[in-house]
């Protein structure tokens, strides 16, 4: 009975590995779709560049650090229940690259392919297992500190905080460090509106992470027995929330309609297994105005090329995310329970700030040591630049 139970656990989750490995290729396109014609191919092979440095920093270095598995030290863990650790490996391995490839869509047109594949080994390697080894594996004592402290740990149980929000707040640092992309914004308020290179690649690759994203959530469960429906019913809300959100909000421009399903499921990772479905419905609602309006903040006012809007849909959205578990998952409010508030403001600050001191250490000093950003003349085309003056109210909403 129980190799049998090893074999489905094992099956189970290298579907959602399957499912997850599949998204890569929704970043891809999303990026495509986005990114000027000239730039198109580089996204392409840069997303799978950076998951094959991930899934060798991550096998020889990162999963050892988040989770003490040496698949070195002896040959029995390669073979045990079905080989269900190494699959297991591959689905976290899974999560762990979706680091680089969060960056990839704040940082494109205008950063040199080498440095950022050293930047893939060590936030791989080292920062990302940091953070998920003290939220999913009990590392440093810290969840046990807020269990004294509040009565429960922080609960992150897909990601929301320890992918999303580290994702897209190690991306911050390296936009601002690598700057706008030239001619992008001028000294007399001019922007460069740069819209989507291909709408339908844009639409498939979100279309490609929303279907894998039901893997990301549902198989975070890691065994067959511990699955549950809710967390599909879950995800469904919030894609649904923040969809008509960014809908409204976005005034029906595809760029926003289209980010409005991912800004929900990245907030909805945290709860998705304790909230109430009206609940999560709410949850991804306010993650699709909260895309919306600091993509066109970040865009517009404040000047930050962040090119898919990465901090806003998975830092913004993903610390949102691991707050709403604590909102939406207490009994009060139709969930099931077992979360503390404090203990998710907490978590969700420490992985923050985490991301942030590690994104500024790796492309800080790659920026000293060898330079991260392309040359003038391999960044400038003059031909797709498409200049025009901020005037009005309406116009400083962002083009896509």
């Amino acid at each position: 009975m129980n190799e049998m139970k090893h074999g489905v656990d094992a099956l189970f989750i290298l579907l959602g590995a399957i499912m997850i490995l599949a998204m890569h290729a929704g970043f891809a396109f999303l990026e495509l779709g986005t990114v000027r014609k000239k730039n198109q191919v580089n996204a392409l092979v840069k997303i799978l560049a950076d998951f094959a440095v991930s899934t060798i920093a991550y096998f020889f270095i990162g999963y050892t650090l988040s989770y003490g598995v040496d698949f070195f030290a002896s040959a029995q863990v390669l073979a045990d229940k079905n080989g269900y650790e190494l699959v297991k490996f591959f689905f976290l391995l899974t999560f762990a690259a979706a680091i680089p490839a969060i960056i990839s869509g704040g940082i494109a047109e205008r950063a040199k392919f080498g440095p950022q594949l050293i930047a893939t080994a060590l936030l791989v390697g080292f920062v990302y297992p940091l953070f998920e080894g003290i939220a999913w594996n009990q590392r440093f004592g810290f969840q046990e500190w807020l269990k004294t402290l509040y009565g429960f740990e922080f609960h992150d149980f897909a990601g929301s905080v320890v992918v999303h929000a580290v994702g897209g707040w190690v991306a911050l640092p390296a936009v601002l460090l690598l700057g706008a992309r030239r001619g992008r914004y001028t000294k007399d308020g001019a922007v460069a509106a740069h819209p989507p290179s291909n709408i339908p690649f844009l639409a498939l690759g979100a279309w490609i992470l929303t279907v894998g994203w039901f893997g990301f959530n549902v198989m975070s469960a890691q065994s067959i027995d511990k699955m549950n429906g809710l967390v599909a019913i879950n995800s469904l809300m919030a894609m649904v929330g923040g969809t008509l959100v960014a809908l409204v909000m976005g005034k029906n421009d595809p760029g926003f309609v289209y980010n409005g399903p991912l800004a929900g499921l990245v907030a909805v990772c945290a709860g998705s297994d304790l909230m109430h479905p009206l609940g999560a419905l709410l949850t991804g609602g306010i993650a699709g105005a909260i895309f919306v309006w600091m993509f066109t903040l970040t865009q517009n006012k404040w000047k930050v090329d962040d090119v898919l809007g990465v901090w806003p849909l998975h830092g913004l959205c993903g610390a949102w995310g691991g707050l709403a578990a604590g909102i939406f998952g207490l009994q009060a409010l139709g969930g099931i329970g077992g979360v503390s508030f404090m203990a998710q403001l907490i978590g969700t600050l420490l992985g923050i700030a985490i991301a942030v001191v590690g994104g500024l250490l790796i492309y800080g000093t790659l920026k000293r040591v060898m330079g991260i950003r392309l040359d003038a003349e391999e960044e400038f085309d003059g031909a797709d630049l498409t200049i025009h003056k901020i005037s009005s109210t309406a116009e400083r909403e962002t083009s896509w």
